[in-house]
């Protein structure tokens, strides 16, 4: 009997047991979906994201846009300061940084060395004048407006520099890319894009208590040394065989892989240099693009390229602050106004005077109007150092979007000169008015009756001053024969004076008496 009262609990104690277990598991159940449904909103978060940017690209598209400005639109919209679907988070700020440095790596691919060759000298002079006159612009800026000289130095060289993704698209759109509008165009690009690298060295360094110093120096010195080098061992004869060609030749998957292996072994190598990660992604495409695997990895590098331009311009929408925009509207528009039309005129003359016609000078300087994505680069090294403040950060970030944004606008002035500009128009004068001749007949047809009163005037007064001249005429001639009537008058009179005169003397001597 003792034994039966002291089993009969254990029933009960399993019992509880299992609950315990069961509700256990409950919870964890119910803690792993709670986690799953946070995955999913970021999923859906994504989505969303990628949706809404595909129908801005549309939208813009449908308005014969680009849809890298859909892009810019979708992130500023979506970003915190807009609709608030994407918080402000370091992840956007890397993604936008990878995107530059895939993006520099993929331009580094397709460049030719042996047609960069060929314009270098004019090149490197038109980007040099560029990076003076931005100093200068940015400067005198700074000085009425009390910023430091590590701020004034670094815009200077987030307004110099142009936007080659943006600038190859206007280009590729309107059918210049090949000629020697695009190769000059290019060529200045590519200039500048090689310039990013002493520039970032340079922004690094104005962060230390040590200054521009002789490291800094060295470092600018090596970056150049490497990439004189490199240039000088392209640009002979023949392709370039990298090592297991023949393994990946007719992969496309390996291909793919070991292209983006290669990019970010660089740009790593690069980075521990102190010469910056994009200067490593830029010499590694270079390498690719003078080698016997180029044509395959830049067609299987297409749909990355699209992909990454779309993440790129997206990250730099979600970092704009639409509050600062709009509080600051004037200015942010005055500096966008000042920096593209400065950068138009600058460019336009600058290709010209280095032996350009102005068909070619142009287009040439339109396309490089606006600020460029590795921009974003220096004015992130700004606020990592603490060169920039927030408001002068957000600022520029402000400046380069609108830029990039209203880039089409330019695009549409190109589309209306290339024609005209092909039949190498002379004069500057000639490429407006014939581009806007729509425009100009309106005014023309509004000032066409004025035009006929100030004929018919000139006629009426050219035909009274022939008549007044007449008159004269006539009246002087009328005189004359006056004057010459009264003379022979007056001399038949005299002549009847001396014949009776000496008629009475004949007959006073025949009659004495």
């Amino acid at each position: 009997m003792a034994e039966t009262a002291v089993t009969a609990p254990e029933p009960a104690n399993q019992l509880q047991e299992t609950v315990q277990e069961t509700v256990k598991a409950i919870g964890e159940t119910a803690e792993a979906l709670g986690q799953n449904s946070e995955h999913l909103g970021d999923i859906g978060n994504i989505a969303a994201v990628a949706s809404f940017a595909v129908i801005m690209g549309l939208i813009f598209v449908k308005l014969r846009q680009p849809p890298i400005v859909g892009y810019i639109a979708a992130g500023i919209l979506l970003g915190p300061t807009g609709l608030g679907l994407v918080g402000q988070t370091e992840s956007i700020t890397i993604l936008a940084e990878l995107g530059v440095l895939l993006l520099l790596f993929l331009i580094g691919m397709e460049l030719s060395v042996k047609a960069f060759v060929m314009v270098l000298k004019p090149a490197a002079l038109i980007a040099a004048g560029q990076l003076v006159a931005g100093l200068i612009l940015t400067g005198l800026f700074g000085w009425s407006l009390g910023w430091s000289i590590p701020q004034m130095l670094l815009l200077g060289f987030v307004v110099a520099v142009s936007s080659t993704a943006v600038a190859i698209k206007v280009l590729e759109e309107i059918g210049e890319l090949r000629t020697e509008t695009g190769r000059i165009t290019v060529g200045v690009l590519i200039a500048q894009d090689i310039a990013i690298v002493p520039m970032l060295i340079i922004a690094q360094s104005l962060g230390g208590d040590g200054g521009l110093g002789l490291s800094t120096v060295v470092l600018i010195l090596l970056a150049v040394g490497i990439l004189g080098g490199l240039l000088w061992y392209l640009n002979k004869p023949g392709k370039l065989v990298l090592p297991f060609t023949r393994y990946f030749t007719g992969k496309p998957d390996l291909i793919t892989l070991a292209m983006l292996a290669f990019c970010f072994t660089a740009a790593a190598i690069s980075a521990l240099l102190g010469l910056s990660a994009v200067y490593g992604a830029f010499l590694a495409g270079l390498v690719i693009a003078n080698s016997t695997l180029r044509s395959e990895a830049i067609e299987l590098t297409y749909p990355i390229q699209s992909i990454l331009v779309f993440v790129f311009f997206l990250s730099i929408g979600l970092l704009i602050d639409l509050n600062y925009i709009i509080s600051n509207l004037s200015t942010v528009l005055g500096f966008v106004l000042l920096a593209v039309i400065a950068k138009t005129a600058l460019n336009v003359f600058l290709v010209s005077k280095m032996g350009f016609s102005w068909a070619v000078a142009l287009p040439a300087g339109l396309a490089m109007a606006q600020i460029g994505e590795f921009s974003f680069i220096l004015a992130s090294v700004g606020i990592a150092n603490r060169v920039l403040d927030d408001d002068t950060y957000r600022l520029a970030l402000a400046v380069i979007a609108v830029t990039l944004m209203i880039s089409p606008l330019w695009m549409l002035m190109i589309r209306r000169v290339h024609d005209r500009a092909r039949s190498r128009l002379l004069t500057l004068r000639e490429a407006m008015a014939i581009a806007y001749a729509a425009e100009l007949e309106g005014v023309q047809r509004a000032g066409s009756a004025m035009s006929k009163a100030r004929l018919r005037s000139r006629v009426y007064a050219r035909a009274l001053r022939m008549a007044a001249r007449r008159r004269k005429a006539v009246k002087g001639e009328t005189a004359a024969v006056t004057e010459t009537t009264e003379n022979d008058e007056a001399d038949a009179e005299k002549s009847t004076y001396v014949e009776g005169v000496e008629e009475a003397l004949d007959n006073g001597k025949r009659d004495p008496q």
